[in-house]
């Protein structure tokens, strides 16, 4: 629900800001939240997401569609840096953004933090950010990306199927997601599907390059349209680099854990046997038989 009041939330050790533009990570206003701690990089609030033109999104408040971003703890002296970015000098002046409380949604819950909104009677000529997304909006454009899977892709059974295989020929090495850990989050008709989720862990994949030609197959097969999965970029770490805004898909509306088919589960091992390190397999293994009670 959205909350419009008194905009100067103060936590105990500052103020927590929910960013959706160029103070992202690696975007070019970034720095100004260097020593901000990350409470969230995967999370979202209601509103709508627009292109000003001018090399920086515009959000507008709302009550349905989402805007994804990121919550940092920042000090007041921070804050009073984001204000000046945002163009924001206090309440009932005239600021090109308004400083507003909102809530924000996490994989480990619903926090309130600020958030800078536009005015909606300015954003008339402005084309409208599909999925809500900066990242998405920006690297979703380029010719050539890299794609890391961490569940059912990471088996190329259904690339032959569809007839893509040919696409996904160009494996680049075991990825790590570190602070993120694998969960079946999604449930479908048949029991769970996998997601990943902010944690103190790390999911291990396989890292594809890509083309964009291959988007409308992964677009398909992951349910974005219908709004099962939602592109996002996050970093990667393999052969020793960490590669960054690297395109993965999470599910949009989670759920708790759901046990995944027997057929589900066998096409993420047979794709994962002898990639990804003996470690993390045999935790998949582990998992699927303690969280479960599945026999693999």
């Amino acid at each position: 629900m959205l909350k419009r009041k008194e905009s100067s939330l103060k936590m105990k050790n500052g103020y927590e800001v929910f960013v959706y533009g160029t103070l992202r990570q690696h975007e070019n206003n970034h720095y100004l939240l260097k020593d901000a701690r990350c409470v969230s990089r995967q999370c979202w609030t209601y509103g709508s997401l627009y292109d000003t033109g001018c090399g920086y999104p515009a959000m507008v408040a709302g009550t349905s569609e989402r805007v994804y971003g990121e919550v940092y703890e920042v000090t007041p002296e921070q804050l009073k840096r984001l204000d000046v970015l945002e163009g924001y000098e206090g309440q009932g002046k005239n600021n090109l953004y308004d400083r507003i409380t909102q809530e924000v949604h996490t994989d480990f819950g619903t926090i309130e933090a600020l958030v800078y909104v536009f005015h909606d009677e300015n954003v008339s000529e402005f084309d409208t950010i599909k999925f809500g997304d900066w990242k998405c909006y920006r690297y979703l454009q380029q010719d050539e990306l890299l794609y890391f899977a961490y569940g059912s892709c990471l088996d190329d059974e259904r690339f032959q199927l569809a007839g893509v295989k040919n696409q996904f020929e160009r494996v680049l090495g075991c990825g790590v997601a570190n602070g993120y850990s694998l969960a079946y989050t999604r449930k479908a008709h048949d029991g769970g599907r996998a997601d990943i989720i902010e944690s103190d862990e790390y999911a291990e994949g396989k890292v594809y390059h890509i083309s964009r030609d291959t988007l409308p197959y992964l677009f398909r097969r992951e349910g974005v349209t219908a709004a099962i999965y939602r592109p996002a970029f996050i970093d990667v770490t393999f052969g020793g680099n960490t590669y960054k805004n690297v395109l993965t898909f999470l599910v949009v509306d989670k759920t708790e854990e759901v046990a995944p088919p027997d057929h589900y589960a066998e096409e993420i091992l047979r794709g994962a046997e002898g990639f990804i390190s003996d470690s993390y397999y045999q935790k998949l293994v582990t998992d699927l038989q303690t969280k479960f009670k599945m026999k693999q």
